[in-house]
């Protein structure tokens, strides 16, 4: 009986740094994609809590005391408006999965008599700035379920600008402008 040999060509030089950095390049891209796949199960599927709690791990997010969390995209200049100012405010509202509920180029809103989050936020902005907020539950609409398009206990994501704001006593002001301004003196709506 005969053994017949095979000999073993020899592995050109540099092969085996190409194959090792074959074998990291696959396991960093494995790693990324685990990653990308945990962070959309995360926005999708984890709880409120487990939501916020990641959330608050991303660069540039604040978490209030409260449990406010916000962003500064742009900051803005000057004073910050109170609770008895009114805001003129550009807004977009959407869910954690993306949907938008609600939206506005140019609305004004009383700073005290939005959801307490929104109030929150709009206080600690100034003219001209650029928030992202995430408005905790507890700090929206609670359990309530205020339309079809906004379930019970949702986590609110807003993109705010804060264009300008004016006093209480300005607002008051203006409106009795207005009103020496209708024709006979009617009273306006509300007064």
């Amino acid at each position: 009986m005969s053994v017949t040999t095979v000999p073993i060509q020899p592995i050109k030089k540099g092969s085996m740094i190409k194959l090792w950095l074959g074998i990291i390049v696959v396991v960093l891209v494995a790693a990324g994609l685990a990653f990308i796949g945990t962070q959309e199960a995360v926005a999708t599927g984890a709880t409120n809590e487990q939501f916020l709690a990641n959330n608050a791990d991303e660069e540039g997010v604040i978490t209030t005391d409260s449990g406010l969390q916000y962003k500064v995209l742009k900051p803005g200049e000057g004073p910050s408006p109170i609770a008895t100012d009114t805001a003129l405010v550009k807004y977009e509202g959407s869910l954690r999965d993306g949907t938008v509920f609600d939206a506005n180029e140019q609305t004004p809103m009383p700073v005290g008599a939005v959801v307490p989050g929104f109030s929150e936020a709009l206080q600690l902005m100034q003219k001209g700035g650029e928030y992202r907020i995430w408005i905790p539950s507890e700090l929206g609409y609670g359990e309530q379920s205020p339309s079809p398009t906004l379930p019970a206990n949702s986590i609110l994501i807003f993109d705010v600008t804060l264009i300008d704001f004016i006093s209480a006593e300005q607002m008051q002001a203006l409106q009795q402008q207005m009103q020496q301004q209708m024709p006979g003196g009617m009273e306006m709506p509300g007064q």
